[in-house]
């Protein structure tokens, strides 16, 4: 009698983990969890944004300052804070595919450059509108809206790179490449307001705010924080399976010619 054997497939937590990561780097099983989800994380960000937004434009209480034109920042500091992060998990997705050359890693890598471009453009927009009240103008060529506006350069400048798909190899590996050198960027972004005086407020919240804010008020940019991130995560996943698609049905257009 033979004892000691195990049985097929992942058993230890450990190994179970391991194995559903590996699973999603497929490319059907990818597209199939990105198709299933996505819509469900967009409805899930309209909901949790309609229930922010009412928060922070009805029950969070007016500035003693500022007044109500403070209440754009429900959508300003959401999407400058995704803006940045969306860069940051992109340049995760290139330091992947670097490593294994993964399609799915290229794939999303390219989907978030997009995403990342629109709320760098929705962080700008709306921090002229903030800034024309306040500051009396709509841009001043301060350090915290110079460095986001490099951002969209860079973005577009990715965007641009990834265009070039005479050969998709070579094209991605650029991205890649050029995505972990402009990484260095995002400090320069967020630390803006320390290493230069700028006419940008310093820290209100996050791990070096120091000033006080209303409870309600945090309530509000949380649950807008989170729509924001929710809705950038149902785009990038359909995009980023829209582009897996396109890329299959290239592959498979030359071998069904030569059948036919």
């Amino acid at each position: 009698m033979v004892t000691g054997l195990k049985s097929a497939g992942p058993t230890e937590p450990a190994s179970a983990l391991r194995w559903r990561l590996q699973s999603l780097a497929a490319v059907p099983v990818f597209c199939r969890v990105a198709r299933r989800w996505a819509p469900w994380m967009g409805l899930a960000a309209l909901v949790v944004a309609a229930v922010g937004l009412f928060w922070g434009w009805v029950v969070a209480p007016v500035d003693a300052q500022q007044g109500r034109v403070y209440r754009i920042l429900y959508l300003h500091v959401p999407a400058a804070w995704m803006s940045m992060w969306l860069y940051v998990v992109a340049a995760g997705y290139a330091a992947l595919y670097l490593v294994w050359r993964t399609r799915v890693s290229a794939a999303m890598m390219r989907a978030l450059l997009p995403t990342g471009a629109w709320m760098t453009v929705l962080a700008l927009a709306t921090g002229s509108l903030w800034g024309w009240p306040t500051w009396g103008t709509w841009w001043v060529w301060d350090a915290r809206l110079t460095t986001e506006l490099i951002l969209l350069f860079i973005y577009l400048g990715l965007m641009a790179v990834g265009q070039l798909v005479e050969d998709a190899a070579k094209t991605d590996r650029a991205v890649a490449v050029m995505l972990l050198v402009g990484l260095v960027h995002i400090p320069l972004i967020y630390f803006s307001v320390v290493f230069w005086n700028t006419l940008h407020q310093g820290y209100s919240v996050g791990v070096f705010g120091r000033a006080a804010v209303h409870q309600d008020i945090q309530v509000a940019l949380a649950l807008c924080t989170l729509a924001f991130w929710l809705g950038c995560s149902a785009v990038a996943f359909k995009r980023g399976a829209g582009y897996l698609g396109r890329q299959q049905a290239r592959r498979q257009a030359p071998h069904e010619a030569l059948q036919d």
